[in-house]
């Protein structure tokens, strides 16, 4: 059993969220594997057919400056002439054909698997919301089916509206005064 060089922790806040992928950075990694970032990047563009632009992008200006706005750790790019590469999770898996120490592989292996173990979270994420989701149409359903029995249980709960008709005979009236037959010899 392998000892571990870098917390999963550690790996997992070295990830960012940048057009759209899960990406981690030349300077982090670099850290992460015990080589200077320019060591690092000088491998890279020895290799420079391994990494196409779906491995390993170059951030741009403004991304960069929303990096250093939002993670302290990152402030010393802020005066940094040079934007730094964002590896997306295929970019650090070839990183380990480029970097051969036994250092590089182990933390390369690390990687992989808090790469693994977010698309999992992700995975299960989706899950549970796609189960809300039905849920709430469920309940929906179920409160319009809940308010036409509360409304039922109303009706039947209110006294009636209709009057009864009175027991026994009437008179009818003619022109307004009752008549009587009589018969007259």
């Amino acid at each position: 059993m392998s000892k571990k060089i870098v917390s999963q922790d550690t790996i997992e806040l070295k990830i960012f969220l940048i057009r759209g992928q899960k990406v981690m950075l030349d300077k982090d990694l670099a850290e992460l594997y015990g080589v200077k970032t320019k060591r690092l990047n000088e491998q890279v563009k020895r290799n420079r057919k391994r990494f196409p632009e779906d491995f390993m992008f170059r951030l741009i200006k403004r991304e960069k400056e929303e990096l250093v706005a939002n993670c302290d750790r990152l402030k010393a790019l802020k005066h940094s002439t040079i934007n730094p590469y964002a590896f997306t999770e295929q970019g650090v898996a070839m990183l380990s054909s480029v970097l051969k120490s036994d250092r590089a592989i182990q933390v390369n292996i690390q990687i992989m698997r808090v790469f693994s173990r977010l698309r999992q979270i992700i995975a299960t994420h989706k899950e549970l919301a796609h189960k809300l989701d039905e849920l709430e149409r469920k309940i929906a359903q179920h409160d319009g089916e809940i308010a036409t029995i509360f409304e039922a249980i109303r009706q039947l709960m209110a006294p009636p509206e209709r009057t009864r008709k009175k027991i026994g005979f009437t008179l009818k009236e003619q022109r307004g005064a009752y008549s009587t037959k009589k018969k007259i010899k």
